[in-house]
């Protein structure tokens, strides 16, 4: 049996048949969630990354982002949403044990940072691998400056098995193959690309943000003003997701096609080997000086800023394209999430279950090939929605026409309710159906996201953003204090640990070469070509 490829009912239907429930049930997620450790005083701590943490080089779940203070937990890919939340809440619960009374930011934008200089850039060790992730960072500091680093959000990783996918190539008349899923996994980030602009609205929770975070900073926004020193904008919903946050200019002129995996990686690539005016500034290892790994566009591959990545999972020093080369696709990074400050892990698992809703939806329905309008479209409507998203009057473009967000919500809802209950049906639930009904319910009132709760407590209190923020680490900081150890306990965390220590003192004896070879080899290894 094959379908009309274009048609999101038939495709729909389709998947009703006992094999793709089946299949269904078998979806993985993980997730990352970064979070800055603060002194009980809202200030960021200047602690080193604490050793009971063990090494951020080589530790599975526990790790550092762009700063010593910026902690990052990372779960597997598991099919249950329970198992994820579970394990999230074990890795809370070890690490506020052992962070000697320091606290867990619970906001996106960061705490009051008196000034740049205060932001720790993360070190892990004296390998060359950690050396180059530091220089790396010193990079994004240099290019980008620390406190849009200091930016915390969730990375929401998913995928499909591949019983899936081979039912999905026969439904659709194609043959199975690691390249005919690559270009499946693109259709669906074309739509997501296209209807990405929701997802802030959703779980956008950064309206508002610490005076110090715009210091020196030219920005012509007009932020007004609450408590002693936090500024807001009426209507926006995720100022981390605007220019003001995690994104770069020096990229936008960078036309990253969505279409083709060959073309996704060439352009890449060619972004890592073209010098950049702007960067060329900053010394790249000129006479032992490291400043940048690189003056090109791109250092490496994950300074690309985008709402979403297609991954597959990297060996000891392959870089990401190669492994897209080689293997292919295996799962997509949704990178639009901000954290949620009303869970103490930063996400709840009814967004899991929206998340699924959305992601299969996106892939169910015709997905054309984005030309370079479109995804300026796409653009467009993102800014607008990060920025504006509450406001009654705002108009997005759908295909060059103009449309409410109500509207377009009202489309897009009626096809997220027949996915739910294909996805309740899969799973023996009823979660699926609640967690899109609990979505439209923001629809239909602004007031109840997540920015519109938030601003809403602020402005009714005359209160800082770092209050507010101060007040819910102190709540989550018993709330972990009081979970009880699931998946890992406290024993088996403190083995990982110390096993991930003896694993970085081992990928620094192993060392072969001085850091400058290191670099230059790294860079010049020939790029990966597809397996025959």
């Amino acid at each position: 049996m094959t379908v009309n490829s274009s048609c999101f009912d038939e495709r729909l239907n389709a998947l009703k048949s006992p094999e793709f429930l089946s299949s269904l049930k078998q979806i993985k997620r993980g997730v990352e969630r970064e979070a800055l450790r603060i002194k009980s005083n809202g200030e960021l701590s200047q602690a080193p990354h604490p050793k009971a943490l063990g090494a951020a080089l080589t530790h599975e779940s526990i790790t550092t982002d762009f700063s010593e203070s910026l902690l990052e937990f990372i779960t597997p890919p598991e099919s249950r949403a329970e198992d994820t939340i579970a394990q999230l809440k074990d890795i809370h619960r070890f690490t506020i044990d052992n962070i000697d009374g320091e606290q867990i930011w619970p906001l996106s934008m960061p705490c009051f940072i008196e000034d740049e200089s205060q932001i720790p850039i993360a070190y892990f060790g004296e390998s060359n691998v950690g050396k180059m992730k530091r220089v790396y960072r010193v990079g994004l500091k240099n290019r980008y400056g620390s406190m849009m680093q200091a930016i915390a959000g969730v990375h929401f990783n998913f995928s499909f098995p591949d019983s899936f996918w081979a039912l999905w190539a026969q439904l659709n008349g194609k043959d199975h193959s690691q390249e005919q899923t690559s270009e499946d996994y693109f259709s669906l980030i074309r739509n997501y690309r296209r209807f990405c602009w929701l997802i802030p609205y959703l779980y956008g929770a950064s309206p508002a943000l610490c005076g110090s975070f715009l210091a020196g900073k030219s920005h012509g926004l007009p932020f007004k003003k609450v408590g002693q020193g936090t500024y807001y904008m009426p209507y926006a919903t995720s100022l981390r997701m605007s220019d003001l946050g995690y994104t770069s200019a020096e990229q936008s002129s960078l036309k990253i096609c969505y279409n083709k995996l060959d073309n996704y990686v060439a352009l890449l690539r060619e972004a890592m080997g073209t010098p950049s005016s702007r960067f060329s500034q900053f010394a790249a290892g000129e006479e032992g000086n490291y400043q940048q790994l690189s003056r090109n566009i791109l250092q490496i591959e994950n300074e690309l800023y985008s709402p979403i990545r297609p991954k597959q999972p990297t060996q000891s020093m392959e870089k990401p394209t190669d492994a897209l080369v080689k293997r292919g696709i295996n799962y997509i990074e949704v990178r639009a999430l901000d954290v949620n400050p009303f869970s103490a892990i930063g996400i709840s698992e009814s967004q899991f279950h929206f998340l699924d809703v959305f992601l299969l939806s996106c892939l169910l329905m015709p997905s054309e090939a984005l030309d370079e309008s479109q995804l300026t479209e796409a653009k467009d409507n993102m800014n607008k929605v990060v920025l504006e998203g509450r406001n009654p009057e705002l108009k997005l473009l759908q295909g060059g026409e103009e449309i409410s967000l109500p509207a377009w919500c009202e489309t897009l809802f009626a096809q997220f309710k027949q996915v739910a209950a294909l996805l309740d049906t899969a799973n023996e639930t009823d979660k699926y159906m609640a967690a899109v009904d609990e979505e439209w319910q923001k629809v239909i009132d602004p007031a109840k996201t997540p920015s519109g709760v938030l601003l809403n407590a602020l402005l009714k209190d005359d209160k800082d953003n770092s209050v507010f923020g101060l007040e819910l680490a102190e709540r989550y900081k018993a709330e972990m204090a009081g979970y009880a150890y699931t998946h890992t306990d406290a024993n088996a965390f403190q083995a990982a640990s110390q096993a991930s220590l003896d694993a970085q003192a081992d990928v620094e004896a192993a060392d072969s070469k001085d850091f400058d070879s290191f670099i230059r080899d790294y860079f010049n290894e020939p790029p990966a070509k597809k397996n025959a």
